[in-house]
């Protein structure tokens, strides 16, 4: 297997070509460090798809979303249901990566936001609030659950539900 940087690209870098076969490409501007950890999770997903997992399509789904490679294309201007699709995907594959560890809503603004990743914070707080509304992920701050629709001011974190003491 070739090494990534190797890997033939497309002039505008938009896809990689493997085998002459043309595919779309991960957003070059999510962290390194976010961007393995979602490779890992997509990586883990692909292995579960071969062992017949149950979710573990959707898993794949999730990661490449959140990727780039699915969904909103990244290197169009995303609308607001664009942002909360790759959020959405995001933080469901990094929960799934760090299985029991939380993370901070920071880290699904760094993937789908790039540089400007502090402008996402609100929209990812809310997609994370509505998250939470349909049971899919708890919200902490100081290991207490919280609601973020009620105001809730200052760091918090992202768990799923099972992994969160209640």
């Amino acid at each position: 297997m070739p090494d990534a940087k190797d890997v033939e690209r497309s002039d505008d870098g938009r896809y990689v070509v493997v085998d002459g076969r043309r595919w779309r490409a991960s957003d070059p501007s999510i962290p390194d460090a976010l961007r393995q950890e979602l490779v890992d999770e997509l990586m883990a997903a692909r292995r579960a798809v071969r062992a017949k997992e149950p979710d573990a399509r959707d898993r794949v789904q999730d990661a490449k979303v959140a990727l780039g490679e699915r969904g909103p294309r990244w290197w169009d201007e995303p609308s607001d249901d664009d942002v909360a699709t790759r959020t959405e995907a995001t933080i469901r594959a990094l929960l799934r990566k760090r299985d029991g560890r939380t993370i901070c809503p920071s880290d699904a603004a760094r993937v789908v936001g790039g540089d400007g990743w502090r402008g996402r914070m609100d929209q990812v707080r809310a997609v994370a609030a509505d998250l939470a509304r349909r049971g899919e992920l708890v919200v902490t701050q100081k290991g207490v659950p919280v609601d973020l629709e009620a105001g809730v001011k200052g760091p918090v974190r992202l768990a799923r539900p099972e992994d969160v003491d209640a």
